[in-house]
């Protein structure tokens, strides 16, 4: 395959127009970047972590830009700390916002956790009390990013081993209010309601059936480890490196019962597999999207004769 050239600094009328579709997309890995520029394979779209690409060039960069031409891209973002009781990394904000501008990402998100303390970055994305004032701090670094990058944030449920006992509100109240008061979007990620719900014992199917899918914007599908603590109890790791679980399958089409279709992505960050493993993971998405949106569409129909017809 032909080198896919040096990367161009902006867009310049060169990237693949429109927003993210209702289709399942994945991690854009270094493995598969020729595979994809050589087949062009029909998936919907990619997403990167921003902090991958924060340089100024090199193969990234131009694979990147290449695939950026066919495709619609997402950034993912690991590193902001959003929930961090420090101000937020105004370095780290510019890097992002030329990189958002760079290359036009139809969508972008973050965790909401933290990974820094005084100087230091930890490698971990970590929970957060929902308290009020952790709803105050959270939402100002919220309207920060959105402010810095100019663009709505998406901001994903995190996944938890262990919960404050001082949290006075419930993990789904504190981030539909967080939606209310910033205006940011959500990422909904299924494998951790479920990791979440053995780990800490509640139902995830109510967590689900309370989120509010309004604000959704994208849901993340991925594999979990599954250990057991030191009294015995199972402990689920959201480890990104396997095939979706069918429980998780389950919650996902429990969601689109309710939201509809969303741009859906296969998160599978470890032990990553050849092209056709992931693409068919992504394309078990596309087929829960469709046969959970047929019985809307034909109950549409049967209320409304010929609205669909053309």
């Amino acid at each position: 395959m032909n080198d896919p050239g040096p990367a161009s600094s902006q867009a310049g009328g060169t990237f693949f127009e429109g927003p993210i579709a209702a289709r399942a997309g994945v991690g854009l890995k270094a493995r598969h970047y020729r595979t994809i520029l050589r087949d062009e394979p029909d998936i919907g779209w990619f997403e990167v972590h921003p902090e991958n690409y924060m340089g100024a060039g090199g193969p990234p960069h131009r694979y990147l830009t290449a695939i950026r031409e066919r495709y619609p891209l997402s950034l993912h973002g690991v590193g902001l700390s959003i929930g961090g009781d420090r101000p937020l990394d105004k370095e780290h904000l510019r890097r992002l916002k030329a990189l958002v501008d760079r290359y036009e990402p139809g969508l972008f998100s973050e965790h909401l956790a933290w990974s820094t303390h005084d100087e230091g970055y930890l490698n971990d994305l970590l929970p957060l009390p929902y308290t009020e004032e952790t709803l105050v701090r959270v939402a100002g670094h919220v309207d920060e990013v959105q402010s810095a990058v100019g663009r709505q944030m998406l901001l994903e449920n995190p996944s938890t081993y262990v919960r404050f006992a001082e949290s006075d509100l419930s993990e789904v109240d504190f981030i539909a209010e967080l939606a209310a008061r910033t205006g940011c979007g959500l990422l909904l990620d299924v494998n951790n309601v479920h990791v979440q719900a053995t780990n800490h014992g509640f139902d995830a199917a109510g967590y689900i059936d309370a989120f509010p899918v309004e604000h959704v914007g994208e849901i993340h599908l991925a594999g979990h480890a599954r250990e057991t603590d030191d009294l015995g109890q199972p402990l689920l790791i959201d480890a990104h490196d396997r095939e979706v679980d069918r429980i998780v399958w389950d919650l996902y089409a429990r969601v689109i019962r309710r939201a509809g279709p969303l741009p859906t992505l296969i998160e599978w960050d470890a032990n990553v597999p050849e092209w056709p493993v992931l693409f068919s993971e992504a394309m078990l998405a596309e087929d829960v999207m469709r046969a959970e949106t047929a019985p809307m569409v034909s109950g549409a129909a049967e209320r409304e004769p010929g609205v669909l017809a053309g």
